[in-house]
């Protein structure tokens, strides 16, 4: 070549030009393979201004509030591009307590110099502001504490049912959970969910097809790296579960199987696909069904329910004898559950109308999923958020503004009102920490006649504990001592009974002695427990054990048979106030069996507790608020005293009480009376003996009605252990005043017998008996009462409880006419 300089300084431009050829191929390869979505994604998340009004003295002002995630800060300042008034960074902002009575003020509680707290009060615009805003507050809370493992997950849930039809492009409105109902603020669009589980069905995409458009979907949204946790597919029905990175080593045993529950539970059309894992120490199950069509089929979705609750085999497996709802800590049930308003055809018209004006409410009523666990039929203890979004089915492909709800078929005109088949429920352990924070539909995903449905929660987790006790310091051996503890089964069948408990904080199964006592009540069973074995924890620390549950399960001794499994938390809200009051429903393959109740005592070393982050929001106990609680709790009380004490109620007095109809019935709606056929036997009656005949031991049947079945639950508390009395009336029962009526010589009581005449001789005083289901006293024994008092009782039941005619008062008869003189003399002679 030429040493020629010109020649010289080519050369050197030409390898410059080279050299940023190859830098440019190499930022284009980068951005091929990452994709054409990385322009997307927020690489950190912006610091964010609400406008709010702060009380100061009474007086509201204008003010405005800075949150920095990323730095950790939250600045108070008077105008939005003014200077910063005050900063306080994230461990100075100790608490966020939402007003119930204002469902957009919020009170902060701020450390201030000397360990001294300020509260500030502030009112949004509105209530999805001020949600906005705390989980903004929550989410720079986690990122920067010093804790190393987390106490609370978000978690993302949703269910599709996607017609055998292709997603379109973009789908990601549905996790962003924009569109109707319970929807995010746009402030939180930037809060990453750290689990989603995603359920399909009529999915017609493979799995590696699907998995790629959901990380494609979440990749351009989110900043985070999410792996592929599980996925678990039956024909069309599929639940695919992705996590954060960050959080692969903090997930173990996980489990997937399923269940059909097609045309002779053969075929995979219809059914349930089912995942559940371990999070450090917390346990979580996902299921996904389809149930079957049809707004005919109630019966047979409640029969795929208890087949898919029974069959579904997934967790822990020391937990066998209980079944899904208490092997796990958190469960999540979503799917195209396929429940229908149940109303008339002919009413779509007016069902359509309805929806314009947003009025669910009034067609929710008719919800058959709501009718149903209103009387505890299906998805007993399960939770659902309030529905404000509008039905997602039957949809005109391509729009959202008509639903198609006619179907020509070869059988006939098919009707499929609008219905909200959609649906996602949850289920706990008691005093764990959960909170629903969005649960609704999208409305620009039309490829299906379904809308997609998405629901996000707040869950708390449990890690690997390490105890602040130093060890030498105290070498007591903390056990679990359970005290007075007793059992009410909804069953006749005598036999004697024991416990087995179950837990993680348990080295084994602990297995109780044989139940000494047993006393039959109203149909039931009360089964009283004397000294319950001590239970030693593997841990012996407060703190560990406030967050520990025991399982129980109840079991025949003769055929070790359950007859019912409950949870009993052992979290309390003051460790110093020993020994506390429990009591947990119990179950059994989804029915409720009873109630078991008692006292615990935890024997263990107590030290300054941690502060869990899902605490840093509360929610403020308005005086309203309180006092409904109190009534509810004493109303609880009352029950739980009265339950089980004998009393004297005529039958006719009980059939009376059943007719009427309970309290939230629906207009429309008429509670029939149940009548028993003439010649039949009757519970407790004729020739029907006292103890059922023994069934085969899977039976599901050797359980009496539940009481709590009776009743909706608007009338009980979510938590309350035991039904309210209204709802417990059963038809008929054994009545001890008459005994045991074993020959057909007396009526039943509940009939009409001939009137007597009374006997000349004068009536003795009666004589005051045992009352049975007597809803005023908690005394075991009656207090004797006065022959007035008796009478007057009497009087006032009479009406109600026998039926006899009228009895009208004489009218006053004229005076008669006065005698004449000779014809008195004449009746003298």
């Amino acid at each position: 070549l030429s040493t020629d300089p010109g020649t010289s300084n080519m050369m050197s431009k030409l390898t410059q030009l080279t050299s940023m050829v190859s830098s440019l191929e190499e930022k284009v390869k980068t951005v091929l393979l990452e994709g054409s979505a990385v322009k997307h994604r927020r690489s950190l998340i912006p610091p964010i201004i609400f406008e709010v009004k702060a009380d100061s003295l009474g007086i509201f002002q204008k003010t405005h509030l800075k949150v920095d995630v990323e730095t950790g800060k939250l600045v108070i300042k008077k105008s939005k591009d003014g200077p910063d008034d005050k900063c306080y960074p994230s461990k100075k902002i100790l608490q966020l307590i939402k007003s119930q009575k204002l469902p957009n003020k919020l009170v902060i509680v701020l450390e201030t110099e000397k360990e001294k707290t300020l509260r500030k009060e502030y009112v949004f615009a509105d209530s999805k502001k001020r949600e906005g805003f705390c989980q903004l507050l929550q989410q720079m809370k986690n990122k920067h504490s010093d804790q190393l493992e987390p106490d609370m997950l978000s978690i993302f849930t949703g269910t599709w049912n996607m017609g055998d039809a292709h997603p379109p492009k973009d789908i990601t409105s549905w996790f962003l959970c924009k569109g109707q109902g319970k929807t995010r603020d746009e402030t939180a669009d930037y809060i990453e969910h750290d689990i989603y589980v995603i359920g399909t069905q009529e999915d017609p995409l493979n799995e590696k097809e699907w998995v790629e458009i959901l990380l494609r979907s979440l990749n351009e949204i989110t900043t985070a790296d999410y792996k592929l946790i599980t996925i678990q597919t039956l024909w069309n029905i599929r639940i695919v579960i992705l996590a954060k990175q960050e959080h692969a080593h903090r997930i173990s045993h996980v489990c997937t199987n399923s269940v059909k529950t097609g045309i002779a539970n053969t075929l995979g059309n219809k059914g349930a696909v089912g995942a559940s894992f371990v999070f450090n120490g917390t346990s979580f199950g996902f299921i996904n069904s389809h149930l079957t069509s049809g707004s005919e089929k109630k019966l047979r979705r409640k029969q795929n329910y208890f087949n898919i609750l029974r069959f579904l085999i997934m967790g822990d497996k020391k937990l066998i004898p209980f079944n899904l709802s208490h092997r796990f800590t958190h469960l999540f049930w979503l799917g195209d559950l396929n429940y229908r308003v149940q109303l008339p055809n002919t009413e779509a018209e007016n069902i359509v109308q309805k929806i314009k004006q947003q009025q669910y409410q009034e067609l929710l009523v008719f919800d058959q999923l709501n009718m149903e666990r209103n009387e505890s039929q299906v998805f007993l203890h399960f939770q659902e958020e309030d529905i404000s979004f509008p039905p997602t089915y039957r949809f005109e492909r391509g729009t959202r503004e008509r639903y198609c709800y006619t179907k020509q078929k070869a059988t006939g005109m098919k009707y499929n009102l609008p219905s909200w088949c959609d649906r996602v429920l949850w289920k706990s352990y008691p005093k764990m920490h959960v909170l629903c924070q969005s649960y609704g539909c999208t409305e620009d995903i039309m490829t299906s006649d379904h809308s997609p449905v998405f629901a996000t929660f707040q869950v708390g987790v449990t890690s690997q504990f390490v105890s602040k006790n130093n060890p030498t310091e105290s070498d007591e051996q903390g056990h679990i001592e359970l005290l007075n503890c007793k059992a009410t089964l909804y069953t006749k069948s005598h036999t004697k009974f024991y416990i087995e408990f179950h837990s993680t904080c348990l080295e084994n199964m602990v297995k109780s002695s044989e139940a000494e006592d047993q006393d039959g009540c109203n149909g039931t069973l009360m089964v009283m427990f004397g000294e319950l074995p001590k239970l030693t924890p593997i841990i012996s620390d407060m703190e560990y054990l406030l967050d520990q549950h025991l399982l129980i399960c109840i079991k025949s001794s003769d055929t070790d048979e359950s007859y019912g499994e409950g949870c009993i938390a052992l979290g309390m809200e003051d460790p110093q106030q020993q020994p506390f009051s429990f009591s947990t429903p119990l179950t059994h393959h989804g029915e409720g069996t009873g109630c078991f109740q008692g006292e615990i005592f935890l024997h263990a070393p107590c030290g300054k507790q941690r502060e869990k982050l899902y605490d840093f929001v509360k929610i403020e106990k308005d005086e309203a608020v309180v006092q409904k609680h109190q009534i509810k709790s004493q109303s609880s009380q009352q029950w739980e005293q009265s339950f089980c004490v004998d009393q004297i109620v005529p039958n006719q007095v009980l059939a009376n009480q059943v007719k009427q109809s309970p309290p939230g019935t629906p207009a429309g709606f008429k509670v029939t009376e149940q009548r028993a056929k003439p010649g039949s036997p009757v519970l407790g009656r004729g020739d029907t003996p006292v103890t059922p005949p023994a069934r085969n031991p899977t039976s599901t049947q050797k359980f009496g009605p539940c009481p709590s079945a009776r009743g909706p639950p608007s009338t009980r508390q979510q938590e309350s252990f035991c039904p309210p009395a209204s709802a417990d009336i059963p038809e008929m029962v054994d009545n001890p005043l008459y005994g045991p009526v074993n020959t057909g010589s007396n009526p039943p009581p509940g009939q009409n017998r001939p009137h007597k005449p009374p006997e000349p001789a004068p009536r003795k005083n009666p004589a005051v008996r045992q009352r049975s289901m007597t809803y005023s006293t908690s005394e075991r024994k009656p207090a004797v009462l006065e022959k007035a008092a008796v009478k007057n009782v009497l009087s006032a039941m009479a009406p109600n409880s026998v039926n006899r005619p009228e009895i009208v008062a004489p009218k006053p008869r004229p005076p008669l006419p006065a005698k004449s003189h000779a014809l008195r003399e004449a009746q003298n002679n």
